[in-house]
């Protein structure tokens, strides 16, 4: 059993991300344009008729500009929670619109997916574990700081996408107005590369293969920055900055062994070469 996943974009201009099995895949956010969506999975290799929903966060434009089109084109279900989806503002068909319940599976195919509440600005927010096989991979996204269900899930993966939004100082020697500065960093808003870091080094279980940084912020981060100081804590983890300007590699689990009751993933690459 295998779970490949990529951040097709990842930034306040567009988030989206893929995790599929090779038969069937879900998008967790559509935050680009549909045409966009389709050249970067084209050019990893991936088909849009693998895609069999989309699952949306939180009503935030960079996490639901693609929507609309993307749902109608293909005629996807769309799963978000109910007040989600109120203060999205775009319609879709309904026989389109999915609600979603925090700490509920739901079965794409063979994939689950779980979702559960997180800190964040947003009227609803959710993140996101697709497990297939006993392969889980998290999209943990748009947090203002950790809380007992990241805690819970991040235990759980074998891979995830982590947001290390900004360099502490950065932020405060930048240019941002101080209620946006406040607002990023007062515990509804983003992780800091210094929270994501403590959280990851604190709850990193032992089978993790990989952790791609997400959401970093083009003002007040650095990819280099935060690429060195994970990979001085890795402890043998693969680490990846996803870019806010094109698509990572696809990375592939596969899981062949059990050990403790845990899938232990084989030693895996990604199919292309690192952006970073």
């Amino acid at each position: 059993m295998e779970l490949q996943f990529t951040s097709l974009n990842s930034g306040s201009n567009g988030n989206c991300y893929y995790v599929g099995n090779g038969e069937e895949a879900v998008l967790i956010d559509a935050g680009i344009s549909c045409r966009e969506t389709e050249k970067r999975m084209a050019r990893l290799g991936l088909s849009m008729k693998s895609v069999k929903a989309i699952f949306i966060s939180h009503e935030h434009s960079d996490h639901i500009r693609g929507v609309p089109v993307l749902a109608g084109k293909y005629n996807l279900p769309v799963y978000a929670s109910h007040k989600t989806l109120q203060h999205c503002p775009f319609t879709i068909d309904r026989q389109q619109v999915r609600y979603l319940q925090a700490n509920e599976d739901t079965w794409i195919g063979d994939l689950c997916i779980r979702s559960f509440p997180k800190l964040h600005d947003a009227c609803e927010p959710h993140s996101f574990v697709v497990s297939c096989g006993g392969i889980n991979i998290g999209v943990f996204t748009d947090i203002g700081s950790p809380c007992h269900h990241l805690t819970y899930h991040f235990k759980t993966c074998h891979a995830a996408f982590l947001e290390a939004n900004y360099d502490e100082a950065l932020l405060e020697q930048g240019r941002y107005p101080i209620y946006l500065k406040n607002r990023i960093r007062g515990g509804q808003g983003h992780l800091s590369n210094k929270e994501a870091l403590q959280f990851f080094v604190e709850h990193r279980p032992a089978y993790m293969q990989y952790l791609i940084l997400a959401h970093l912020s083009r003002e007040n981060n650095c990819p280099d920055l935060v690429q060195r100081l994970f990979a001085e804590n890795a402890a043998g983890i693969s680490i990846a900055v996803a870019s806010r300007y094109k698509e990572t590699p696809v990375y592939t689990i596969t899981c062949t062994v059990k050990e403790e009751g845990a899938i232990v993933p084989n030693n895996a690459a990604p199919l292309q070469m690192s952006l970073f």
